[in-house]
This record gives structure tokens, sequence and C-alpha cells, in this order.
């Protein structure tokens, strides 16, 4: 054949280049339990579904790093989950540590910049060490390297991205989680801006990995990572889970889902959970497993700001945002970190069309010292400005207290399309013992408290909100799941095809 020289050349270049990091650093990843970028991909992907592009990409800067660079580090491409096309980028870890250079950056912004403007969601699997050096170094790197691209961390919410950090995320794969809508860690990782040997060298002491970027500090502190795993495979499974939720772009509603067995069965459980006592704890979450259904619902950041219970879930097979009260923590009272949370998931579902319910009990916000230097009158303005802002269908229940400004945030008043309550809801200004406190200078156990406490308790019942018609219904727990679904269907956004305004697309990520 004419050609047999050029192709047999293509062929070798081929397999040159998906050779990674060479077999004897494949095989101690094996030996560690760990996957390599083409497993890790195989494991995200509907299989066969995989359309690579930048091959034969390497580095552009060193002629002798050439060899050494296959793919430049980084697997991109296109790929389907659940049948429905992504953007993917995946880095290779045994190649250069992943590190970030020209070539690679370029692959990169071409996989974001078609997925944002086809309307498809880009996935980011992070396992990197930084910039490359010296690549990067002098003002020739630094121009040929930083600052090329102006859309690189600009987000308008789109599409969804969706980014993993593994073993070690440094650097872009830090970036891609906070700029992330949605980010899974896996447990015994660590993602920090640079690695702990330039850290220590910056500081001039030793930096303890788990204190620098452990999944624990992101888990309960930092707030940055939605869902934490135990294995590569877990977080791809999460990854897919999330994109089931969610549209492919903003302009479109997310895919609906047969409803699962058992759904909406023995409502009356709801009953077994919420106690008749006021004052008596329950499990929020519980509720949540019985009115949606079965098996849907996916809690983010459950361990951070732990007074608020959020996540993604389907009613009636349509995917819905939950955000809720935790009366198991603090008896509800949402601290700074809670409200970042509930924001987080509120602009979530209003820039990808999602309807909003609303589970309310509780006491107010968390006040004291401590509270004011976390910044909570500032989180409590943007939980308000978000709520204010939301454009899809939401839906208010009361469960049972409903105290001041909290009370608003969480969708009371007109800051919905429909408020209920269930009977033994009550609303008020603040918490009846607080109230006869201040209004009656009377404290438990003084003479006239226990009169004075019921006369207020008395006009916290949800009935007078109801005769006003401040809240559109008054619901027995067991009938909310139905009221629910009805009540969405009548709300859809006939107009836009179901699409909201899309007024938080710009808000930051991570704050």
């Amino acid at each position: 054949m004419a050609h047999e020289g050029m192709l047999a050349e293509l062929d070798g270049r081929r397999k040159a280049a998906r050779r990674m990091g060479g077999p004897d650093k494949l095989a101690k990843r094996a030996e560690r339990g760990q996957l390599n970028a083409q497993e890790r991909l195989d494991t995200l992907l509907d299989p066969g579904s995989f359309f690579e592009v930048g091959l034969l990409g390497a580095s552009g800067v060193f002629e002798a790093d050439v060899e050494a660079t296959p793919r430049d580090g980084k697997l991109t491409g296109f790929g389907r989950i659940e049948g429905r096309d992504v953007g993917v980028v995946v880095n290779d870890f045994t190649t250069k540590g992943a590190s970030t250079s020209a070539t690679n950056s370029k692959k990169m912004g071409y996989i974001r910049r078609i997925s944002t403007e086809r309307g498809m969601p880009f996935v980011h699997i992070g396992e990197s060490t930084g910039a490359r050096l010296p690549d990067a170094m002098g003002s020739k790197g630094m121009g040929a390297l930083l600052g090329n691209d102006t859309t690189q961390f600009r987000r308008m919410r789109d599409t969804p991205w969706v980014a993993a950090a593994l073993d070690t995320s440094f650097g872009s794969s830090a970036w891609m989680c906070c700029c992330a809508d949605f980010a899974v860690m896996k447990k015994g990782s660590i993602m920090s801006v640079s690695s702990p040997r330039l850290v220590s060298m910056a500081i001039g002491e030793k930096v303890d990995l788990e204190e620098l970027g452990g999944w624990r500090l992101h888990a309960e502190q930092t707030g940055l990572i939605d869902h934490f795993v135990d294995t590569d495979a877990e977080a791809m499974e999460a990854i897919r889970r999330f994109l089931s939720y969610m549209p492919s772009h903003n302009g479109e509603m997310a895919p609906r889902q047969p409803v699962t067995e058992g759904s909406g069965d023995n409502q009356e459980r709801i009953l077994d959970v919420l106690p008749e006592k006021r004052t008596q704890v329950y499990s929020m979450k519980k509720i949540i497993e019985i009115l949606f259904d079965v098996g849907s619902f996916f809690e983010m950041k459950p361990r951070f700001g732990k007074s608020a219970v959020v996540g993604l879930a389907r009613l009636d097979g349509q995917a819905v945002g939950v955000i809720a009260n935790n009366p198991q923590v603090g008896g509800g009272a949402l601290s700074a970190e809670a409200c970042r949370k509930i924001i987080d998931l509120t602009v979530l579902c209003d820039s990808f069309n999602l309807p909003i319910i609303r589970l309310m009990d509780t006491p107010g916000f968390v006040v004291g010292t401590d509270a004011e230097r976390r910044g909570a009158p500032g989180q409590i303005m943007n939980f308000m400005n978000a709520t204010c802002l939301t454009t899809v269908p939401s839906i208010t229940v009361v469960c049972r207290k409903a105290y001041g400004r909290a009370y608003v945030a969480m969708g009371g008043g007109a800051h919905n399309d429909a408020m209920i309550a269930w009977p033994n809801a009550e609303v008020s200004f603040m918490d009846p013992v607080f109230a006869t406190n201040i209004v009656h200078n009377l404290s438990a156990g003084q003479e006239g408290f226990e009169d004075a406490l019921a006369h207020i308790q008395k006009d916290l019942e949800i009935w007078d909100m109801a005769r006003i018609f401040s809240a559109q219904d008054v619901v027995k727990p067991q009938e909310t799941r139905a009221w629910i679904i009805r009540m969405l269907d009548i709300q859809r956004r006939r107009r836009s095809g179901g699409i909201g305004q899309h007024l938080m697309r710009t808000w930051p990520t991570s704050y």
C-alpha cells in the first residue's frame, strides 16, 4: 500500500500516547489499589462511548519532554453518561504528575468551551501536582501558561460542572472543585492550593497533610466538597448519580425518572417520626425519606452546617431540590455554615430549573459572639437575597417551628409559590419562652410564668395565619406528598417551558 508507512507511523504514535506513564508506574498504582486515568474514565462513562480529542498532545516547551508527556498528562474528550453527552477531562498522574502545561491547558479549555457552547455537562477528574516546572518559570513561561483563557474560571452556570478530588489534588484539581456545582472527594485524599512541601518551605514549618487539605477539613470546616466516598469507583458513581438529577444545560428540564416502587406508600409513618411535644427533637431525614420517592434523596454537604439538611431528590419522578431544618442539631437554629449550604443548593436549583421544596422547623438563626465572628449577618442577608432571587417553583412546608427572620429566609410569607403548614405548626417573631421573659419579665419557675407562656403560645398556632390566607392551607402530614405533587404541576412555568430566569447564575461557587 502506498500509504502504509504513513498509516503505520500514526498507529505507532497512537500506541505510544496510550501508554500513559508506562507499565511500571501503572503497576505501582494497581498495587496500591488506585485506578489509573483510563480505568477512571471507563468507570465514569457508558461503555465504549469515549470519543477522545488531543490524543497526540505532548509538551510543547522542551523537546526532551515530548516522549515523557503522552497526551500531556490529561485524557480529554467526550462521552456519554446514561446516554447523554458530557465533556470530560481525566488527569493522568503517571505523566508528570498531571501537571498543568500550555498544551494540556489548551486541551482542557477546548473541552470546557465546547461543553458550554453545545450544552453538555463538564466533568473534571482531578489528581494533579499543580503547574509544571520549569515550563511555567520566567516571563516566557508565565506568558505562555497563565492568563490566556478568560473563560477558564468564569462560571455562568450554562451547563453543570462536576469535579472530583482524588488522592493528590493540588492546583487545577482544587480550582475545578471550587468552581464546580458538585464536587466529590475520596477519603484519604488531599485537596489544597499547593503541595505540603511547597507550603512547608513558604511558612518555614512542617505541614500536616490532613490539616492542609484532608477530607475532614473540607467536610466539616470549609464546605468546599459536597460528597465523600471511599473509592475511585464510588466517586465515579456519585458523579453519575448527581448528573441524573441535572439537565444537560440550563435551557432544558432535568430528565424525569420512573417512580420507584413503594413511593408514597404509608405516609402515616410521618406521624411516627414527628413528636407531639414541641421541645422534642426528631430526624428530619426520616421525614424526607418518607415524603420523597423511595431511595431518591441524595444529600449534599452532610457534615457541614449540620443544622440544615439539603440535597436532591425525586418527587413522583421529578427532580427537585430539598432544603430542610434539622432539629437534631441545635434545635434547627441556622448557623452561618448552614446558611451557606442552603444558598448553594438554592443557586444550583434555580440555575438548572429544579423546583425547591422547603421543610421548615427552626427557632431562628444562631446568635452570639462566635456567630458574629463567622459573619452570620452577611450570610443571613445572602440567604435572604438567594430566597428573593429564586425563580423556579418553590413550596414551603411549615412542619413545626417558624420564628423570626429565619421564617422568611426559609420561604415564609410571599417568598414562595405556595406555603402549607401542619396542624402543630407555630409561627412567631421568637421562641415563646424568650418572648415570655422579654414581654412579662418572667423566667421558668417564677410565679405566673406558665400562665403567661400559655397565653403567648396560643397566639403562635397556625390557625390565625390560615384565616388571613398567609398560608395557602393546613394539611395533615400524611397528605403533604400528594399536595406538593399537585401544586408543583399547577406551578409549572408553562410560558417558558419550565425554564427559570437564572438570576443567580453568576453567584460565586465558593465564598
